[in-house]
């Protein structure tokens, strides 16, 4: 059985991760799986865009502490700690954007594989949960520093020093996930909204998705004057004599909605 599996709809990638019996905890052959899927995904033209999702009752429990009991070296080696993770760097250096469709728990390292998508849709059975410190180590992939800036300093002590789970209504009442889904409407809504970025020039969405993420790392002003320079080189590459229609595209789209 393969512990990734990746579908195609138009533009869209869906990717599972493929381990329910083990509530898709992150082992040596997973995580060298989303690796290589989202490595290949990033240089593939015909994907606009990617939604990722568990198998079963889970999206992910996090690094698979038999597995690393077993193999100790499994982070070290296997996953990477920091932000040069092969884990870490696969998805968020992957140019199309990538939905999570939280089906289920996402715990520890499967909190921070969530983190690493652009944004977030949770079923009504979603639930998070930092256990870092209860289980005696620190978050490698993120947690630390991105939950705060999403959530909120003090929302993100309590969970973090705490292990406390927080159920789909609350994350999004912090501003964790974008919209809650019936269990069974989750991967459709994610699909649907991936399908709306895959209708977008995908040269500005990726320019777009690293230029947001890149200036979420400074300081607004180093930000501001990061937007310009970026706009500025974007602008001369542009080929104006394609606005036209898709501007007549969006203005369709606008009267749909």
């Amino acid at each position: 059985m393969a512990v990734i599996e990746v579908a195609h709809q138009g533009g869209v990638a869906l990717v599972t991760l493929n381990r329910p019996d083990a509530n898709n905890a992150l082992n040596r052959d997973l995580s060298e799986g989303i690796i290589e899927t989202f490595s290949a995904l990033a240089t593939d033209d015909g994907v606009k865009a990617i939604v990722l999702t568990g198998a079963g009752r889970c999206f992910c429990a996090g690094v698979d502490l038999k597995a690393l009991t077993e193999e100790p070296e499994l982070l070290s080696t296997g996953m990477g700690l920091g932000p040069e993770s092969p884990l870490v760097v696969a998805l968020e250096q992957c140019p199309q954007p990538i939905i999570g469709a939280v089906n289920g728990a996402a715990v520890t390292g499967g909190f921070e594989l969530a983190l690493a998508c652009d944004y977030l849709f949770a079923s009504e059975h979603a639930r998070f949960a930092d256990t870092h410190a209860r289980v005696g180590i620190l978050p490698g992939w993120g947690l630390s520093q991105k939950l705060s800036r999403i959530i909120g300093i003090n929302r993100a002590r309590e969970m973090s020093l705490t292990g406390n789970f927080i159920d789909a209504h609350r994350a999004e009442a912090w501003g964790l996930v974008n919209r809650i889904c019936g269990p069974e409407a989750l991967v459709t809504e994610a699909m649907a909204s991936a399908g709306q970025i895959a209708d977008s020039d995908p040269r500005a969405v990726a320019a777009l998705k690293s230029l947001m993420n890149d200036g979420s790392r400074e300081a607004l002003g180093d930000a501001l004057v990061m937007e310009g320079e970026r706009g500025n080189a974007f602008a001369a590459s542009v080929d104006y004599s394609q606005m036209s229609s898709r501007l007549a595209a969006l203005r369709q789209r606008a009267g749909k909605q």
